[in-house]
């Protein structure tokens, strides 16, 4: 049984999604200047690398990450590949796969090579799922979606449809993971975010591996 470790690591150097906060490290206390233990300070968006969506993040008054169902991110889950050519995941290229008996699905697209290298910053035209295909993976039962980029969502989007079918149905979204090592195929997937409460609970960064069945 292989371990796939499909999340992104966090560092200063990474893109974040345009008006997101910045991602910044600074060591709170060091062994270095004679402090009992090492301690770092994080500051970054809860939005940040691999990361999952609750409905709160646009929905208003709808459940956060901390009461989110964690049966939806622990189990089996298909990852489907798509080429280079597909920028836009439509309600076409959905209906020609076959998902059957298929509750979590994750898509491999030409988005994972950026992960390779941060130095263009934030890319803009990662591929992305269009509403109506959303709308399909309702229709067909899908209770977790995954991508591998930032958002599911084409950027300029204004109106974020494809983020308000997925999460009004209860759909989880997962965003930014590292699919480059990862074969086409049926896996477990395991994916738990931090369970932010006090009201910061929009979204939180998550570890997701994908373990072989065999």
């Amino acid at each position: 049984m292989k371990i796939y470790d499909v999340s992104v690591s966090i560092s200063a150097s990474m893109p974040v999604f345009p008006g997101d906060p910045d991602i910044k490290f600074e060591h709170w206390s060091t062994l270095e200047k004679g402090d009992p233990a090492n301690v770092t300070m994080l500051h970054f968006g809860a939005h940040t690398g691999t990361h999952v969506d609750a409905p709160a993040h646009f929905i208003s008054g709808a459940p956060g990450v901390d009461v989110m169902n964690l049966e939806s991110l622990l189990g089996p889950a298909r990852v489907i590949e798509f080429g280079d050519e597909v920028v836009a995941i439509t309600s076409r290229h959905i209906r020609a796969i076959s998902l059957k008996g298929v509750t979590r699905l994750l898509f491999k697209t030409r988005n994972s090579a950026f992960w390779a290298d941060s130095a263009p910053g934030f890319r803009t035209d990662f591929t992305y799922i269009e509403p109506d295909a959303a709308a399909e993976l309702v229709e067909k039962g899908i209770r977790l979606v995954g991508i591998d980029y930032l958002s599911v969502e084409k950027y300029g989007s204004t109106r974020f449809e494809t983020h308000t079918i997925l999460l009004e149905c209860g759909v989880v979204i997962i965003e930014g993971l590292d699919l480059r090592l990862v074969e086409p195929g049926d896996y477990e997937l395991l994916c738990l975010p931090l369970k932010l409460a006090d009201g910061l609970h929009d979204g939180a960064p998550a570890r997701a591996v994908l373990r072989s069945l065999l």
